[in-house]
């Protein structure tokens, strides 16, 4: 104890320690928080200046995090990556809204959308979010936001295009405002829309287009409208978060094990059923098909000799057949192939002979939980862009009918950097196969003709064929989209010397 004197006050100071005042559970969370986004901040700084002053500074940094993270992978680099700056909007005078009621599966509409954004460019209008089908074949109830990000697609077009949610009040029906609903009329060009569609706006500022598939020309558009056409396809158009994460963590699982192949195995039995297709299959099956073809009044083609579309290349292929081709190909025994299709007509039953030679075949339900794939039960659509993100980002990819899936897959293929496609010759291997079936040829002859009718079925760079006359029966836009692959410095090196004749 100790006595000290102030003035005539004398005051005694016990030598006793400051009281303690214990930290909350609450204190201590708030302190921790603060302090792992203080860290993760300097982190995305040092990341940041690292990338302004040389890229590959923190390349080594960059993986380690890879490796100890447990997120997946586009979460990693939204967390690393500062966001993007929003793009100033164009200002212009808007001629009019545009609806859009998009026909078909998930990849058709996909075109379709980047071919209504180009003409409401084009135009001076205002798009409204587009409308998927929900009355097709396979009844999905999905929208435009349950499939793609669309505060992302607003966002990075709005220097193109206006975009909207929904059309303002003042022009709904509701409200007695008469909008007109066309169809456009398909493969037309730019001069089309300004001369018979354009006017239109002035009597109907809302027009509905009700049909949207192939409305756009493939070839003869100006550049500027090809690439706009391409920055919506690859880069607008991005999946919802939930679907972009089990899209990756099924290419994740596949991709630990090593190469693997996407088949898009397209016998389904809508397609066969639609497209006249029973080789291989029992009497009772080719009947049930062809009810099915008769029971949709939409479908117009109902007669259809099934072997004739098959001599002419028209037909998919079956699972054993794809089995031979694959090992004529030269494909090991042991290489993985995911499946990217729906439900194949005949069940595992039907995928015996390929599964023999290949065993290592799995699906996307062998791959994920039951409740991962909850969510996108009878979402077709849904279904289809995990098979379309795996179909991207396989090794190889191997389409069995050039429908909408595998055109679009291709072109994106193109776009990442030429990655192998085998594009199936389906006419001279329905000839290879039968010849080698009936005794005609013999093994070693049969992969000798397979291997050299693919030698240039690969990929690789070349130009769109150009049939002006047949404009359905020439290359498709986004199966090869050349002004999107290269400068036109470079385009003769990498495309080959262009034909005026037949490319434009």
């Amino acid at each position: 104890m100790e006595v000290r004197s102030e003035g005539s006050l004398q005051v005694r100071c016990d030598k006793l320690p400051a009281p303690v005042i214990p930290r909350t559970r609450l204190q201590v969370w708030f302190i921790r928080v603060c302090s792992s986004i203080l860290l993760w901040t300097c982190l995305v700084q040092l990341v940041a200046v690292g990338e302004l002053w040389h890229p590959r500074l923190l390349t080594g940094i960059s993986s380690h995090l890879s490796r100890i993270t447990p997120y997946p992978l586009h979460v990693e680099k939204a967390i690393l990556s500062p966001p993007p700056r929003p793009l100033p909007a164009r200002s212009y005078q808007s001629n009019g809204f545009l609806r859009v009621s998009c026909n078909g599966g998930l990849n058709q509409m996909r075109a379709a959308i980047c071919d209504m954004v180009t003409v409401a460019r084009f135009l001076n209008l205002t798009l409204v979010v587009p409308e998927l089908d929900k009355t097709s074949f396979w009844s999905d109830p999905s929208n435009f936001e349950d499939i793609f990000d669309v505060r992302h697609f607003i966002e990075s077009l709005r220097d193109e295009v206006r975009i909207v949610k929904r059309l303002p009040k003042r022009f709904s029906r509701k409200y007695g405002y008469k909008q007109l609903a066309m169809p456009p009329v398909s493969w037309s060009n730019e001069k089309y829309y300004s001369e018979q569609i354009l006017p239109l706006f002035s009597k109907y500022k809302v027009i509905q287009f009700n049909k949207t598939d192939a409305r756009l020309a493939n070839n003869g558009l100006p550049l500027d409208l090809q690439k706009l056409r391409c920055r919506v396809n690859f880069q607008a158009l991005k999946f919802t978060p939930q679907i972009e994460a089990l899209g990756h963590k099924l290419v994740h699982i596949l991709q630990e094990k090593g190469p693997f192949v996407a088949l898009h195995l397209r016998y389904e039995m809508d397609m066969l059923a639609f497209s006249g297709c029973t080789h291989g299959c029992t009497e009772e099956e080719a009947e049930e098909l062809k009810q099915m073809r008769y029971a949709y009044p939409w479908w117009r083609e109902k007669e259809i000799v099934s072997e004739e579309r098959r001599l002419q290349g028209l037909c998919p292929l079956t699972p054993e057949e794809v089995a031979l081709v694959m090992q004529a190909l030269g494909f090991d025994k042991g290489i993985q192939i995911y499946i990217a299709s729906g439900e194949i007509y005949g069940s595992e039953q039907r995928l015996a002979a390929l599964r023999a030679a290949f065993p290592k075949i799995v699906k996307k339900e062998m791959l994920l939980g039951p409740e991962e794939l909850q969510q996108f039960q009878n979402h077709s659509s849904q279904m289809a862009a995990l098979d379309f993100m795996v179909s991207i980002s396989s090794n190889i990819f191997i389409p069995t009918y050039d429908g909408n899936m595998a055109k679009l897959v291709e072109g994106h293929r193109r776009y990442l950097g030429f990655r192998k496609s085998i594009l199936l010759h389906r006419k001279a291997l329905v000839e290879l196969l039968d010849l080698h079936q009936n005794g005609t040829l013999s093994w070693s002859e049969f992969e000798v003709s397979v291997r050299r009718a693919h030698d240039q079925r690969m990929g690789q760079p070349t130009r769109r064929r150009v049939i002006p006359d047949k404009r359905k029966e020439e290359d498709y836009f986004y199966a090869n989209p050349q002004e999107c692959l290269c400068e036109r410095a470079n385009c003769d090196d990498l495309l080959g010397p262009s034909n005026l004749s037949t490319v434009r």
